[in-house]
């Protein structure tokens, strides 16, 4: 029962955030960027799909803004979250009827991720392009961490538990707050909620419902405020939308098993990449604000 209520409040959610999406989106359609359509619609289809299977989806997607140059550094938080809410939202509608989690455990981490959402948005919407830059440059290479200690088994394989209770409870939801204040940075949050549940003693399924509800729950609510921030490209974020959904659907329904031990070496390569790239550029704009006096 408590489940069936998180999906109705969960579809209400996908609702209103769409009609606010939509809604900006008309409203300034006369100001949008002159990139192709096309370009956002595909990494929406890519990332989306691989996020479906466990990937994530904000840092393939950093890094292809990155590397097009398709989206200015100051938006790019903002952005990837306006964009794959929606995709995320189908995702967690899919994973939380196929997959048993303790309804407990979901509610509250949730909820915390939610508040930590909302909390971090409204600091992250108003951050400097340098404070942006640095502060991902860190998130991408905390996530490649977190990907590369999967890749080299230095994490726990999790256990078989369906849900969390006393003190492991606790600690997730204050662990979840965290990382729903750290995605709107640009810090996915399947790699470290993965993570977490893993040490915690949950079975790896398991996982999959808590991130995905979390990230499905927290990114309306974020997003919003990026929105009213005007803190978004509308563009990216429309034409990813746009792509996701049918990539989360492909991935979910048809393709039931896949290699991606070989791609995930490959994302760990380009986050690294990106993120000393991104480091770079915050640094320059510290230096050019900050510059050596002049000697006599």
């Amino acid at each position: 029962m408590a489940k069936l209520i998180l999906l109705g409040i969960l579809v209400l959610f996908a609702i209103g955030y769409l009609s606010l999406f939509v809604a900006d989106f008309w409203k300034h359609r006369h100001t949008l960027s002159r990139q192709s359509w096309w370009k956002f619609i595909l990494i929406g289809l890519v990332t989306d799909f691989f996020d479906t299977l466990g990937i994530g989806n904000f840092a393939p997607t950093a890094s292809a803004f990155r590397l097009g140059k398709l989206v200015d550094d100051q938006l790019i938080p903002g952005t990837m979250n306006a964009a794959h809410c929606l995709p995320v939202i189908a995702e967690a509608l899919i994973f939380m009827t196929v997959i048993e989690v303790d309804s407990l455990t979901l509610i509250l981490m949730v909820a915390a991720a939610i508040a930590g959402a909302v909390w971090g948005a409204g600091i992250v919407a108003r951050m400097n392009l340098r404070a942006i830059r640095i502060g991902m440059g860190i998130a991408l290479l905390g996530v490649a961490f977190v990907l590369l200690a999967g890749l080299l088994k230095w994490m726990p394989s999790g256990g078989t538990a369906t849900g969390l209770y006393g003190l492991k409870l606790a600690f997730a939801v204050v662990v979840n707050f965290v990382l729903g204040g750290l995605m709107t940075i640009g810090v996915g949050q399947y790699a470290p909620c993965m993570a977490l549940v893993y040490s915690l003693g949950m079975s790896p399924t398991s996982a999959f419902p808590i991130m995905m509800s979390s990230c499905a729950f927290l990114m309306p609510a974020g997003s919003a405020r990026f929105i009213k921030e005007q803190a978004i490209d509308r563009k990216a974020a429309m034409g990813i939308a746009i792509g996701g959904i049918p990539g989360v659907l492909v991935a979910a329904y048809i393709i039931t098993s896949l290699p991606l031990t070989m791609l995930k070496w490959i994302v760990c390569a380009v986050l690294v990449y990106t993120a000393v790239n991104m480091l770079l550029a915050g640094l320059k704009n510290a230096i050019e604000a900050n510059p050596e006096p002049a000697v006599d």
